[in-house]
């Protein structure tokens, strides 16, 4: 059984945040429908990325522009707990959609929009992606490379994790108290909430780390690996005694921080002479904080991932369910604040198809 078993879910979001908060719904046991267009969401056309966010989801295809498809959705919407929509803000009132005639036919549905910089505010109407939205919240460097194509998305699946919380916060209070709650969630948001619990940045304009032993380092063969030692004397001096820097090791926290390009550039020294496998296999046996930067394809096959079934995100061991994988309540009353099919469905395949319950099914 999954955590949100019986939850039911009407999802008209299309491209990548609003799909990944619907998936992990879904991946917890929620019945997700997926409201496609005519001909399908756009995404689609890129099946292995589509499979990747869509699974464990029921396919219904609408036209929302025509009185019939409006008059579904909203028929659906009046069974379900949870609407999510992904539409530029203003659309889904256009539609016939929104949150007023969504509420009106269920008032204690959770009704959650999710967008690039939210229903309100100056950046409203402006359009934008990803790298947007990280930029205008401050998590761009000055100078931060472009982004390449298989850049994690931050925005994208920050968003779309909170979204999943956000829903599941509104789901208990309706369940306990009847009363819905209007969720908006902008990409933007979410991103400057992250950086604003960031301290300012102090890094030298050398480029070593904020302290000694904390960064990416290149190893001898072309690889990298990563160190994180930040105040704990022990992690300090384990490295050191690893990398063959012994007279630093008890060096106190305090001089290290008055010292950091100068002991920075001896870590990294060291770490060069090493392949990655070597340093990983040394700075593993001290017990210093490293990890290498693996590839996607390195990450499905580890061991440790492959044991915790991370393409699986919910798994049950003995009594432990392991989970892998800010919005605003619009109605002022208080802010939300800091078992599906396993493969992807085709276009429409559940037009007919009835749900656990005759009150809510796609005929």
């Amino acid at each position: 059984m999954g955590l949100l078993d019986g939850l039911r879910v009407l999802d008209l979001t299309m491209w990548r945040p609003g799909p990944y908060a619907t998936q992990l719904l879904a991946q917890q046991g929620a019945d997700v429908v997926k409201v496609e267009p005519p001909g399908g969401e756009p995404m689609r056309v890129f099946r292995s990325h589509f499979d990747l966010l869509n699974q464990g989801k029921r396919s219904v295809a609408l036209d929302l522009k025509s009185a019939a498809g409006r008059e579904r959705c909203l028929g659906l919407a009046a069974g379900a707990e949870v609407f999510v929509e992904g539409f530029r803000p203003g659309v889904a009132d256009r539609l016939g959609v929104g949150p007023d005639a969504v509420r009106a036919l269920n008032p204690a549905i959770v009704y959650c929009s999710l967008s690039g910089y939210g229903a309100d505010g100056p950046l409203r109407d402006v359009p934008g992606h990803d790298v947007n939205y990280r930029a205008y919240a401050a998590a761009l460097g000055p100078d931060a490379p472009p982004p390449t194509a298989d850049e994690l998305p931050v925005a994208d699946m920050a968003a779309a994790t909170m979204a999943a919380f956000a829903i599941t916060a509104g789901v208990l209070r309706a369940r306990a108290t009847g009363v819905g709650s209007r969720l908006d969630l902008a990409m933007a948001d979410v991103v400057a909430h992250w950086v604003a619990t960031v301290p300012e940045s102090s890094r030298p304009a050398d480029g070593t780390g904020p302290v000694p032993g904390y960064g990416v380092y290149a190893t001898a063969d072309g690889e990298r690996v990563t160190l994180g030692v930040v105040s704990e004397q022990r992690l300090w001096s384990a490295t050191c005694q690893a990398l063959g820097l012994a007279e630093h090791a008890d060096v106190p926290f305090p001089e290290r921080l008055a010292r950091v390009a100068e002991l920075d550039k001896a870590v990294a020294a060291a770490v060069a002479r090493l392949t990655r496998d070597e340093a990983l296999e040394r700075l593993t046996a001290a017990g210093a904080p490293v990890a290498p930067v693996l590839t996607r394809a390195e990450m499905l096959a580890h061991p440790h991932f492959r044991e915790r079934g991370v393409t699986s995100p919910t798994r049950t061991v003995g009594d432990v369910v392991r989970v892998v994988p800010f919005a605003r309540d619009r109605d002022g009353v208080r802010p939300v604040v800091a078992s599906p099919p396993k493969t992807t469905a085709e276009l429409d395949e559940h037009r007919g198809q009835g749900w656990l319950s005759t009150d809510w099914n796609i005929e």
